[in-house]
């Protein structure tokens, strides 16, 4: 790592790295291996299971890079890999290919996932040479001059990254449609939206190109593209994974990064490689009792309360499909002998979610006006989808006071849940209010009266706990008759990933997800 770690943080990361290969005897569902019909590439099973494989010398890390640029280029159509680093991946991957045993052994020790293919979000993370376009095309040549420290931690951990997954613009919608890159599908059902804003990554991860990708979440968006894909994604507790260093708080304290995975060892393992705090960071949740996230998918949870809320504060109207998906997760949860009781808080709506609009339209005004300065001059409209450049206008004639309630309330809305939550283990809610719904309804160039009733529609449930910063997940159950998946949504108190991810390993055993894939026809040329 580049950023110096603490003495506790090398601790953790030298007995992951350990750890990484007991991981790969962690039962997962049976295997899913599969090959995209019309091409030799395999889809992987998952990261832990093939960065065994790359340990052990039995693929090199240019059959796994070029294994997955051809599942790319096999699937023109699912538009999900936007910007392509392939020359210096390819690079790193014939250096690291050329490898004596015993160097490779030498590498691989504190590189769990040494030689592994990942892809970035293309939204709030740059890596040194390469552009991060924000879905912008204010910021299609922008060239990051070096790594975010989140960068960092995935390169120590051996990942070979090529390319940029397709976000919309400045992530501020729930689908995955810009004018700078058009849309991406969902590969469940091409009509339907995958989700957003980590929808590009929930593409390539539910269409086997890998097994896992980069996401972030600042009001649902590893959760929504998860429960849309028929994936697993959790957000971590505010602080737990850097955002810095440009930045050490993504919208306010709203933003916060890690992945969405097909298994649920992996999204452990990229916690365990990646969590806490860089340089200057203040906001850090309590530290895992158990030291490692993995081991922490042995140790199943003591008998857990759950509160079940099939209401949301908006008074969105809850489709029974997303209804199904919580009565499944919580006859799951009851046969395993957890007790779940339906109770939700009373909230001061207006006071807490009134701080979204100036919280996220802060980052984006400072983010718009750092270009600025790059460029020596000034963004026009026609380089911005119309309902961000509305809202840059707003930014700009916000007041101090306004953005100083706006994280109020965010605060109001921690102590509530947090005293909500000395009451109950964990919070189990719908994913989304609706399932996936159709492309073209949540355009950043629609009127914003009926962009904000569907955007609502998906961020119901989702946007309080980044408000919040709680950590939440969301777990595929349930698929509709029409075979679209719907997600389930659990929360857990501040710093409570563990409990988290242990209580998805068991859901993961009880009605697995892992094998199921989507038909890939009409993603090919």
């Amino acid at each position: 790592m580049q950023d110096k770690a603490t003495g506790t943080e090398r601790r953790i990361f030298l007995k992951t790295a350990a750890a990484a290969t007991a991981a790969a005897a962690l039962p997962i569902a049976a295997s899913h291996a599969k090959s995209l019909a019309g091409s030799s590439a395999a889809a992987p099973v998952d990261a832990v299971a093939t960065a065994l494989q790359l340990r052990k010398g039995d693929i090199t890390p240019l059959e796994a890079l070029d294994a997955a640029i051809a599942r790319v280029q096999a699937l023109p159509k699912l538009n999900a890999v936007v910007i392509r680093d392939y020359d210096q991946a390819r690079a790193k991957a014939k250096t690291d290919s050329g490898l004596s045993r015993e160097a490779r052994a030498r590498a691989t020790e504190h590189a769990p996932l040494w030689g592994m293919p990942f892809l970035l979000k293309d939204l709030g993370v740059s890596m040194a040479g390469t552009v991060t376009s924000n879905g912008c095309a204010f910021f299609k040549d922008a060239v990051a001059e070096r790594d975010s420290t989140l960068v960092q931690r995935y390169k120590a951990a051996g990942l070979n990254i090529f390319g940029k997954t397709a976000a919309p613009e400045f992530g501020m919608t729930t689908t995955t449609e810009s004018r700078l890159y058009g849309v991406t599908p969902n590969p469940w059902n091409t009509k339907h939206t995958t989700g957003g804003s980590s929808g590009g990554s929930a593409a390539v991860v539910a269409a086997g190109i890998l097994p896992v990708a980069h996401a972030s979440d600042g009001g649902g968006s590893i959760r929504i593209p998860a429960a849309h894909c028929g994936l697993f994604g959790l957000k971590p507790s505010r602080g737990r994974v850097p955002a810095g260093p440009d930045a050490l708080d993504g919208a306010v304290g709203l933003s916060v990064h890690h992945v969405i995975s097909r298994s649920v060892r992996d999204s452990a393992l990229l916690l365990d490689l990646t969590a806490g705090p860089e340089a200057g960071s203040r906001v850090r949740p309590p530290s895992n009792a158990q030291g490692s996230y993995l081991q922490a998918l042995t140790r199943p949870e003591r008998k857990l309360r759950i509160a079940i809320w099939r209401k949301n504060y908006f008074g969105v109207p809850v489709h029974a499909d997303c209804l199904a998906a919580v009565d499944k997760a919580a006859k799951l949860c009851e046969a395993m002998g957890h007790v779940l009781e339906e109770k939700m808080p009373e909230l001061p709506v207006a006071e807490i979610f009134g701080g979204m609009g100036p919280g996220m339209s802060a980052g984006l005004l400072n983010a718009i006006e750092n270009r600025e300065k790059q460029l020596g001059r000034a963004v026009r409209e026609d380089e911005m989808e119309p309902l961000d450049w509305a809202m840059l206008q707003v930014a700009k004639k916000a007041s101090a006071l306004e953005l100083y309630r706006a994280r109020a309330g965010f605060d109001k809305a921690g102590q509530l849940l947090d005293a909500f939550l000395s009451q109950y283990d964990l919070i189990l809610t719908p994913t989304t209010a609706v399932p996936a719904q159709l492309l073209g309804v949540l355009r950043l160039d629609l009127p914003y009266e009926s962009y904000a009733a569907e955007a609502m529609k998906s961020s119901a449930f989702t946007s309080l706990f980044n408000i919040s910063g709680h950590p939440a997940m969301s777990v595929p159950l349930h698929w509709t008759a029409e075979q679209i998946p719907v997600g389930s949504h659990f929360v857990a108190p501040f710093g409570g990933e563990a409990r988290l991810l242990s209580l998805a390993a068991q859901l993961e055993q009880a009605m697995p997800w892992a094998h199921r894939f989507p038909d890939l026809s009409a993603l090919k040329a």
